[in-house]
């Protein structure tokens, strides 16, 4: 790629880094946004020292932080390229060399979705990165045989106990970008779905998502999602089209299969990590002591499998199977 552009040095510096105000028009809105990206490449260039990647000072540095040609060596792109893209020029990105910037700009996830959004690139593939304080699992842990898991608003699976991996092994080991609730919900058949009243769930899941959804618009790894997964589910998009929207709170959620029919009341609460507040430890407490029985059972002997009998049957073993 730093071989295939070929510029005049002096017209490409002539480029101004900044863009006049413009009127609310799709052709300003993406001049602002080329400025805003612009300005944004500069600052989170600036903050990163030669000495963090091992590049030295030297006497007669006066560039904060890296300079551009050593971002562009860096992240393995074309120097007039990257500067192009520095001065706001209307150039077009792939996900590619936008992931390869990050990784040079140790941008974290919020800072690579904004990359991302900003270079109006429509989609940038989701996954839970959340880093979490290390006592939340340890709290996680203790309430074990309770089933807990952490969420964050998208339904990204962040953390759990054991007795949660026990009911959902599916979703524990999932991959991290399908490592979501909502996700298994609809891409498994109801029939094998740990969840007994799974209608009512995959309902209340959905309307609270959308509530979220709505503090994310135009977010790529949000819409990214919810376009994924449509083109998956009928039935989600279909619920999805209903606009239902709520907000996470207690109700009654019924286990079954491998645990017979046992009952529990969801506690969802806020964790108040300031960098992604809407992260929620999720409480499963069993409803009387048989249920609690039941699923300290269940953590003593996770089943084999978490099929129905009838897919159980026709699928052939499979490495993630427990």
């Amino acid at each position: 790629m730093a071989n295939s552009i070929h510029s005049d040095p002096a017209t490409e510096l002539s480029t101004t880094a900044t863009t006049p105000a413009t009127p609310a028009t799709p052709r300003g809105i993406q001049a602002r946004r080329r400025d805003d990206l612009a300005q944004f490449l500069r600052s989170r260039r600036a903050r990163i020292t030669p000495a963090d990647v091992g590049i030295p000072a030297g006497l007669r540095r006066r560039t904060p932080g890296l300079r551009r040609e050593e971002v562009a060596q860096l992240a393995g792109v074309g120097v007039t390229w990257y500067t192009w893209l520095e001065q706001g020029r209307p150039i077009h990105a792939s996900t590619q060399v936008l992931d390869a910037i990050a990784r040079t700009l140790r941008l974290d996830q919020a800072e690579r979705e904004h990359l991302y959004r900003l270079a109006d690139v429509p989609a940038v593939p989701s996954a839970p990165t959340e880093c979490l304080p290390a006592e939340i699992q340890t709290i996680l842990d203790a309430l074990v045989p309770v089933p807990a898991v952490v969420y964050n608003g998208r339904y990204d699976v962040l953390a759990w106990n054991a007795t949660y991996e026990a009911l959902f092994p599916g979703l524990t080991n999932a991959p991290p970008e399908t490592r979501n609730a909502l996700w298994q919900l609809f891409v498994v058949p109801p029939c094998c779905s740990v969840v007994g009243n799974w209608d009512a769930e995959v309902r209340t899941l959905v309307a609270t998502f959308r509530a979220s959804f709505g503090r994310h618009l135009g977010e790529p790894a949000w819409t990214s999602f919810v376009e994924r997964l449509s083109a998956v589910s009928p039935t989600f998009t279909e619920m999805w089209a209903d606009h239902d929207v709520a907000s996470p709170g207690s109700r009654v959620k019924i286990f079954v299969q491998n645990v017979g029919e046992t009952r529990v009341n969801t506690t969802a609460t806020s964790l108040g990590i300031s960098a992604s507040p809407e992260t929620r430890l999720v409480v499963y407490t069993p409803m009387t002591d048989a249920d609690a029985s039941a699923l300290a059972e269940l953590t003593k002997a996770p089943p084999e499998i978490t099929l129905c009998p009838y897919h159980a049957a026709i699928r052939p073993p499979h490495p993630s199977d427990r």
